[in-house]
């Protein structure tokens, strides 16, 4: 335990040395992190699926002012709530089928469904295992009372933009990591 605790401990001990650094002087991690960022950025928006392209346009990349942190991807509350549907894309669904809900009534042999309406139901007994039993339907599409939703596959395109620029962006940091410590140690930069 002790070994893994130093280790983080270096790393936070080196964060806060960067940040102090930034404090001080001008440092060279903001603008490569920038370039970066904005790498990743730029194969997340050719791997994305595309179907009208807003999701692609709406991925931003955010760097802080120290540098040391980025935000790559949907920024924002309402650009959340407008693209939710881009994790499904990313990593697919399961699907569903109505059928799985379903349960054979333990009195008959042959067994039913029990499509009672348990929607006006309260108390304990509802908290799980009350479903609607009310029809599905869009206005213009009536899908049943239990719709059968096919799986959709994913199609990944956060991850795969990450690793194919791994080796670039760790070893542009590492050179700007040491770049800047080796100007905060002889004296350079502004102070």
């Amino acid at each position: 335990m002790a070994a893994r605790r130093s280790r983080m401990s270096g790393d936070f001990k080196l964060r806060r040395t960067l940040r102090n650094i930034h404090g001080i002087m001008d440092n060279e991690l903001r603008p490569t992190m920038q370039k970066c960022a904005d790498r990743i950025l730029g194969t997340m928006q050719q791997l994305i699926p595309k179907d009208t392209g807003e999701a692609a346009a709406a991925l931003k990349a955010f760097v802080s002012k120290s540098g040391l942190d980025a935000q790559i991807g949907i920024r924002g509350k309402r650009d959340n709530q407008r693209f939710f549907y881009l994790r499904f894309i990313e990593y697919g669904t399961k699907g569903y089928n109505g059928t799985l809900y379903r349960r054979a009534d333990r009195n008959s042999i042959g067994g039913h469904t029990h499509n009672r309406d348990k929607s006006k139901m309260g108390g304990r007994r509802n908290a799980l295992r009350a479903r609607d039993t009310k029809n599905k339907s869009d206005g213009a599409t009536f899908y049943g009372k239990y719709p059968d939703i096919p799986a959709r596959p994913a199609h990944p395109w956060l991850r795969p933009a990450m690793d194919v620029n791994r080796e670039f962006v760790i070893a542009e940091i590492e050179a700007a990591i040491s770049r800047t410590l080796i100007k905060a140690s002889r004296g350079e930069g502004n102070v």
